[in-house]
């Protein structure tokens, strides 16, 4: 078992998943909350880390007094990195340069090595274009100067525009290369930004994505972001899944803190599955994943191990990934009488409560940005109907922000919101609310749903019979046309 303890750090994982199932099922799906939680009394070992910085100077950050802010939040990132801590920074346009250090590499931060990396951002000109994917390839291969196997390896980036001068291809090439290498925090500044591309990289390199709308505030959101990072004591933790040869994973997605797919950044050790789960500080995040099977392959009215979840570290110690929990068996029983049906847990409706309501905050800046008013207003509604709902404020303010009335009372996209604006929307649409108190009262359930079956676009099964969307294409299931379940 992998010892955490010079992390001072606890790790346990809790899975909720039913243990019942209906005679014809072919899908469960199961709920992992996994935490850590800081040991009393204990002080963690320090842990050997590497920051990267990346700062876009592309030609539109020239307008505004934009490199001048973005500048002073690089320099203060720099002041606050911790003595010793490992860095470098990358100028990036349509090209990628390492600025600091001028013969590549890494340095420990020192007091010279501050005063002459602040030097080296002052000096840099606006020019070029945006390619995004060669800013984090450039970083990549910075941390793969690290010698030390258990560093935390830590990146920031912000840009003021789009990935125009690079194919999403190649942007999909870099994040592949990155994911699992580096975590990275990414920014958007002003509103010329792309929304989905910052949630792109944010999903693949495991870190956040916010909006800075005013440029003077990025100085102190990057400060914050260097604070957090030092808070890192795990460069990487996994979620080890054995699976039953019957069954098969369908996805893994985490619904906490931020909603992210992370089916395809599956690795195979053996015959265990690892889903890279990122670096860790104290902290809370939950996760889904579906198993599928056929029906038929499954004893009937007896118990099977399905699969066996174990957690697995990278601690900073440089031994290499280890088990850091004991395994958890998840068994099930398929039941032989037909007529059996197992109550979906509050838990799990309203995790798929909070991905409708993303995709409802996503599809309404899509529409927005399509100069589609009426489906945008659309889309506005069902998101805060959802919001408020779920009984998420945060996100139901940030839904009123963009909203107006309709002569008929109706809210509708304010048709004077900017598009700064309805991209936050969008790249907020993924943030979740705290977990319920108790994930179990069915009493706090929302109210039921006109059940359906199949999508009425695409024909896809459904795989919740009251989802609002369909997950095989994406569209709202608006109830016409589609076909209601017998």
């Amino acid at each position: 078992m992998g010892d955490l303890s010079r992390a001072a750090l606890d790790v346990t994982v809790e899975v909720d998943a039913p243990t019942d199932l209906a005679l014809d099922a072919t899908r469960f799906d199961a709920l992992v909350t996994v935490r850590a939680r800081a040991e009393q009394n204990a002080r963690p070992a320090p842990v050997p880390s590497a920051e990267v910085l990346i700062m876009d100077r592309s030609l539109s950050m020239a307008g505004l007094g934009r490199l001048d802010e973005a500048k002073r939040a690089i320099c203060a990132a720099v002041d606050t990195l911790r003595e010793g801590t490992l860095f470098g920074i990358v100028a990036g346009h349509h090209a990628a340069e390492v600025i600091y250090p001028p013969d590549g590499g890494l340095v420990r931060v020192d007091a010279a090595h501050k005063r002459e990396a602040k030097a080296r951002v002052a000096a840099q000109l606006a020019a070029g274009g945006t390619a995004i994917g060669t800013w984090l390839d450039c970083a990549r291969r910075l941390f793969d100067t690290l010698t030390d196997p258990g560093a935390v390896r830590h990146a920031v980036l912000y840009t003021d525009g789009k990935d125009e001068h690079e194919s999403p291809e190649e942007l999909d090439a870099a994040l592949a290369a990155c994911t699992d290498q580096f975590t990275c925090d990414v920014r958007g500044l002003g509103e010329d930004w792309n929304y989905r591309e910052l949630l792109r990289i944010a999903e693949a390199l495991h870190g956040t994505a916010e909006a800075v709308v005013d440029i003077a505030d990025l100085t102190g959101d990057f400060v914050r972001l260097m604070k957090q990072a030092q808070r890192v004591v795990v460069p990487r933790l996994y979620l080890g899944l054995r699976l039953n040869e019957r069954l098969d994973l369908g996805f893994v997605r985490q619904t906490r803190p931020v909603q992210a797919d992370l089916t395809r950044q599956l690795q195979w050790r053996g015959d265990e599955i690892h889903v890279p789960l990122g670096a860790w500080s104290p902290g809370v995040r939950q996760y889904q994943m579906s198993l599928r099977f056929e029906a038929k392959t499954l004893p009937v009215d007896e118990k099977l191990r399905a699969a066996r979840i174990v957690l697995h570290a990278e601690p900073a110690d440089g031994r290499g990934r280890l088990p850091c929990t004991p395994g958890q068996a998840l068994v099930v029983r398929r039941r032989s009488n037909p007529a059996f049906e197992h109550p979906v847990p509050t838990y799990h409706t309203r995790v798929q409560t909070e991905q409708e309501l993303g995709m409802a905050m996503r599809a309404c800046a899509d529409a927005h940005e399509q100069k589609d008013d009426e489906r945008a207003d659309r889309e506005l509604r069902l998101a805060l109907g959802l919001a408020a709902e779920l009984g998420d404020e945060r996100r139901q303010r940030l839904l009123r922000a963009v909203a107006g009335t309709a002569p008929d009372g109706r809210a509708i996209v304010r048709r004077n919101v900017t598009r700064g604006e309805m991209q936050r929307l969008g790249l907020d649409s993924t943030r979740t609310g705290p977990p319920p108190v108790d994930a179990t009262d069915q009493s706090a359930a929302p109210p039921a749903r006109v059940p359906r079956s199949r999508c009425p676009h695409c024909g896809a099964a459904l795989v919740a019979r009251d989802a609002q969307y369909c997950e095989h294409c994406g569209r709202h299931v608006d109830g016409e046309g589609a076909e209601a379940v017998g």
